[in-house]
């Protein structure tokens, strides 16, 4: 539902806290949620952006894309993580295997 044009076109620091982007300038603060965004546009070389404010804005727009166009059948599923949580993520894996169990070894008595 983004459908506001957000203009910044003085000195001010824009950034990301609680779903919102935040804009400080030396008068005010002014918040904007980020399902309201549609246009970013920075008027001045004096801006400053927070890499989690582009990260947001990134993430957001690949996962609505992802939703507006999801196929017809099959899953899809989307998963968010800190760069803290990446680095502490561990991959194991199996053996893959192809064959179909359909009989009593299914069942496992504990």
């Amino acid at each position: 539902m983004s459908w506001r044009v957000v203009v910044v076109s003085s000195n001010a620091k824009v950034d990301y806290k609680l779903e919102y982007l935040v804009v400080r300038t030396v008068d005010e603060v002014k918040r904007v949620h980020l399902s309201e965004v549609g246009v970013l546009m920075l008027e001045s070389t004096a801006i400053s952006l927070t890499t989690y404010l582009l990260c947001e804005l990134v993430r957001r727009k690949i996962m609505e894309r992802v939703r507006d166009n999801k196929p017809p059948q099959g899953l899809i599923q989307m998963l968010t993580v800190t760069e803290r949580q990446f680095a502490k993520m561990e991959l194991v894996l199996g053996e893959y295997r192809t064959e179909i169990i359909d009989d009593e070894r299914r069942l496992v008595i504990l």
